[in-house]
């Protein structure tokens, strides 16, 4: 079971108005043939919606983005990111920030800073949902297999044993 950690919207009716339109344009429902379902990452083309990733893996070009962690205005500071999680999930979250901190339009160091921040936040959320979820939820399949085959307390007696907790 995976979980999705996300902060909530500053504008949730935007938020959905956003996602509303994305799913109109290429239709409730539609997926690319790759899977791929999130509509902020599907193209509709004449007769077939694709995904950026695999429109891109097609013309032969690069399927990854230099994500502007803190937004161009406030950063150069680019991160590489698979191009669908860039346009579905960091560019997405980008938009909840106030206009100001995005935009920037003075040069403000403290709105930069803001945007720094606001980035980070952003990029640990998705390294997290990306980079460890998986590993938790192998980790509990991995137990319950186990404890299937060898019993419920399967590590006794192995060099895992260390890792158990103590009692108290």
């Amino acid at each position: 079971m995976t979980i999705t950690v996300k902060i909530k919207p500053r504008d949730p009716e935007a938020a959905y108005r956003r996602h509303a339109i994305a799913q109109r344009r290429v239709g409730v429902g539609a997926k690319c043939t790759c899977g791929e379902a999130r509509p902020e990452a599907l193209i509709r083309e004449k007769n077939r919606v694709i995904c950026q990733a695999c429109k891109r893996k097609q013309n032969g070009t690069t399927r990854k983005d230099d994500h502007h962690f803190a937004m161009k205005a406030n950063s150069p500071v680019t991160i590489p990111i698979p191009v669908n999680d860039h346009v579905a999930e960091l560019n997405t979250a980008q938009q909840d920030w106030p206009k100001q901190t995005r935009e920037n339009p003075t040069g403000s160091p403290l709105i930069a800073a803001a945007a720094c921040i606001r980035g980070f936040i952003d990029t640990i959320l998705y390294l997290i949902e990306k980079g460890l979820h998986w590993v938790a939820d192998m980790l509990e399949t991995a137990d319950a297999y186990l404890a299937n085959k060898l019993g419920s307390q399967w590590w006794k007696n192995t060099e895992l044993q260390k890792f158990a907790p103590k009692a108290t």
